[in-house]
């Protein structure tokens, strides 16, 4: 089964789709598939351990698939344990429209500090990074890298403007700078310096220093919610 399609409901990704391969070629997809495969084995108890926390506190589904664009404009369903109310959507409308603030701040940053969809379990899920677990799944499929661009969707995509061209050179990554440089806490315009730079100085070194950066990063939970 094929699991990622060229996006084509937007000429806007013709215009910086390339032909070349994903920045970091063969050492970065062997690094992203070892370390996946040796992540998921060693906690696979506590995956089974969320599974059974998501399903028993509401009774709804375990997993959440949200398209998002991946390497060269295609899209794929980015997997996380489901931390929203089944009718999150219809919960998100109703509270932007009687929340102006709150509205602002979803059209400039595509996030909320207070998220009215968030269950209970999904608050620590978020809080503790624990709800991204399931992207190891993504990484294994060759949809994510284990470090990258954090995935968006294709609005969000049009906010990098010329600097898209980066975003689609390398796959989304389960971590990456924006993740240990404070996240939620930085302007959407840092986000998008940070991933033109990852991309244009990419290492196999830096891959591992975000790694490492990322555990204290998650301990703290800075720039999460």
């Amino acid at each position: 089964m094929k699991s990622a399609t060229r996006s084509a409901s937007s000429p806007y990704f013709s215009s910086f789709a390339t032909g070349a391969p994903p920045v970091g070629g063969i050492s970065k997809r062997s690094f992203d598939i070892l370390v996946a495969l040796a992540a998921i084995i060693l906690i696979s108890p506590i995956f089974l351990m969320i599974m059974a926390l998501v399903k028993f506190s509401d009774g709804g589904s375990v997993f959440y698939g949200h398209r998002r664009i991946g390497y060269n404009g295609t899209t794929f369903r980015c997997l996380k344990f489901r931390t929203m109310a089944e009718n999150g959507d219809a919960i998100l409308q109703q509270y932007l429209k009687d929340n102006p603030a709150a509205y602002e701040e979803w059209r400039t940053a595509r996030k909320l500090q207070f998220d009215p969809r968030v269950t209970v379990v999904g608050t620590v899920l978020r809080k503790l990074s624990l709800d991204e677990l399931p992207q190891l799944f993504n990484i294994l499929r060759g949809e994510m890298s284990l470090v990258g661009p954090r995935p968006v969707v294709e609005d969000e995509l049009e906010l990098y403007e010329a600097s898209a061209i980066y975003y689609l050179q390398t796959r989304p990554g389960l971590t990456g700078l924006w993740q240990v440089s404070g996240r939620n806490d930085v302007s959407y315009a840092a986000r998008v310096a940070f991933d033109t730079h990852y991309v244009c100085n990419w290492s196999l070194v830096s891959d591992l220093m975000i790694v490492a950066r990322t555990i204290p990063a998650v301990c703290l939970s800075r720039g999460s919610y």
